[in-house]
């Protein structure tokens, strides 16, 4: 059973300071071993060939529900995501909002800030979110829905508070929402939540009565493993000439607080299931895509944009650390897929394409960077079969159980917040 989350009612604990960056990290799984995945990562000059298995994989429960030409009983599809600047005079306002409460100095916020700046001020995020919104759209439709698809985010407008204003006047009563996030943590999941909460409250004071919903989290189910298994075997294609032994594949993700990664799930289940849900995917894809190209690499998990204090622990080795050791290790080439994050914002292009690019060039190695998901229509296809899925659940109907396969109504002490008790949405708690 995972660790006990500390009264809520008592004085908020010290806590890590999360990262001061663009997006949360953001899976369920089974427990059968199945391929060679690591998160941890062998002392150097260890032969990489004789890793033992420790990862677990995600599977599909079965086709999701189909219901021709209806969404009932939502009217609505709300993508809320984490927002970003959209020209210089946004940055230091977004990080203001994103460490909220958090004492953060504002020579940190400055300093990544500058990150930014590189990008002309303005974060990927937002036109990517445009591109995914217009994706769906176009899915819906050609489903035969046409159903709306709002936007919001976290940390710039428009906000859910907007959003559900922009519902009240289109006349829509009932959303369901999907998350720019696939994985379960308190800052990929239930922070989301307490957004809803927060910003329904808002508009409930204004008059606006509009019911929210979301589908459960998806890292564990088919389209996401399948569209990232399909992105990695093109990739790796083009390395015919690189044997086995001098290609790394590393698997990268967003580093959260070990006690936020401890904390991640049901309150009565075992903990760490963000880090599972990620060893999970990356074992699933790297075994299609050895299957599929007769290689036999292994997958490693790696991480990314840690943050907070010095001597608090968040998940680890680093990408850049992982890339100094590889380099003494015969490896020539290596691949890295971003796997916890659905689209190019800043913790890909610049944490990967800029710093590990940077580092992988003074070690000599050649780095291989896989595309996102993004707009793929195998990964936006999954995601409306989430929402049709959703509405076949809110209309009463058996939707398909089992391993990957996340609850909409996360349960109680599910990814808990560490800090102090605040309300969320789509809950039991």
């Amino acid at each position: 059973m995972k660790p006990q989350a500390p009264d809520r009612c008592a004085g908020p604990p010290t806590l890590p300071r999360p990262a001061v960056r663009e997006c949360e990290p953001e899976t369920s799984v089974s427990d059968v071993p199945r391929l060679p995945v690591h998160q941890h990562h062998q002392p150097a000059g260890a032969d990489r060939s004789a890793r033992p298995a420790r990862a677990v994989s995600p599977t599909s429960a079965g086709s999701p529900v189909t219901a021709a030409g209806t969404l009932e009983p939502y009217d609505g599809i709300l993508l809320l995501s984490f927002g970003g600047p959209e020209e210089p005079a946004d940055v230091l306002p977004f990080l203001r909002r994103v460490t909220a409460g958090r004492a953060v100095p504002e020579e940190r916020l400055a300093e990544v800030g500058a990150h930014y700046q590189l990008f002309g001020g303005r974060s990927p995020i937002n036109d990517q979110n445009r591109a995914l919104i217009a994706a769906l759209r176009a899915e819906l439709g050609a489903r035969g829905l046409g159903t709306p698809v709002l936007w919001a985010n976290r940390n710039h407008p428009p906000f859910v508070a907007d959003a559900l204003r922009e519902a009240d006047v289109l006349g829509l009563r009932r959303l369901v929402t999907v998350l720019t996030s696939p994985y379960s943590s308190y800052s990929s999941c239930r922070q989301y939540r307490e957004d809803l909460a927060a910003g329904a409250t808002l508009a409930r004071d204004e008059g606006v009565l509009v019911e929210v919903d979301k589908v459960g989290p998806y890292a564990g189910r088919r389209a996401l493993a399948a569209t990232n298994a399909r992105l990695v075997t093109d990739a790796v294609a083009t390395l015919d000439g690189v044997p086995d032994v001098g290609l790394a594949l590393l698997f990268v993700t967003h580093s959260i607080p070990v006690g936020m990664d401890e904390t991640s799930g049901p309150g009565d289940g075992e903990g760490n299931l963000y880090r599972r849900q990620h060893l999970a995917i990356a074992a699933t894809v790297t075994e299609e895509v050895n299957a599929a190209l007769g290689r036999e690499l292994v997958g490693e998990l790696v991480f990314c944009s840690r943050s907070g204090p010095p001597g608090q622990p968040w998940l680890e080795p680093d990408v850049n650390d992982r890339l100094r050791e590889l380099a003494g290790q015969h490896v020539g080439t290596v691949v890295v897929v971003p796997v916890g994050f659905v689209s190019d914002h800043m913790e890909v292009v610049y944490d990967i394409d800029t710093e590990a690019a940077a580092t992988a060039e003074q070690l000599g190695l050649r780095l291989l960077r896989v595309p996102t998901v993004g707009t793929d229509v195998g990964f936006v296809s999954g995601l409306v079969d989430l929402v049709v899925e959703r509405a076949a659940e809110a209309r009463g109907e058996l939707v398909p159980q089992g391993p990957g396969v996340r609850p909409s109504v996360c349960p109680p002490g599910c990814c808990p917040n560490l800090r102090a008790f605040t309300p969320a949405l789509c809950g039991s708690d």
